[in-house]
């Protein structure tokens, strides 16, 4: 069973950045995929970050240009940096994992850490 675990978040000013971590149980280099969701009090969880096993990463336009996922296979850890944070990107944050078998995908989700972003 796949266990991710994040942290890193907290309180920061608009404009400020901060730099979210994911540990995984598993050996994330095997994994076909990870990415970042997010979800504020009353809305839809909703993807903001993805990266696949070949590297490719993908965002929303709501977090272009500000955020950057990245992994560290000999860390089994995936990072969320966000820069230039604004109100809006409160949210819960959550680290998700991909895993493809022959069978089908199976995904996993860690418990979330806040991000609060207010001056």
């Amino acid at each position: 069973q796949v266990q991710l675990v994040e942290s890193g978040g907290g309180l920061v000013q608009p404009g400020g950045s901060l730099r979210l971590s994911c540990a995984a149980s598993g050996k994330i280099s095997s994994f076909n995929a990870m990415g970042w969701y997010r979800q504020a009090p009353g809305k839809q969880r909703v993807l903001v970050a993805h990266i696949t096993g070949g590297g490719s990463t993908n965002y929303p336009d709501s977090v272009k240009g500000r955020f950057a996922i990245s992994r560290d296979n000999a860390k089994n850890t995936v990072y969320l940096q966000m820069n230039l944070l604004k109100p809006e990107d409160t949210a819960v944050y959550f680290c998700n994992a991909e895993v493809f078998s022959l069978v089908g995908r199976s995904t996993y989700w860690g418990q979330g850490t806040q991000v609060t972003v207010s001056s």
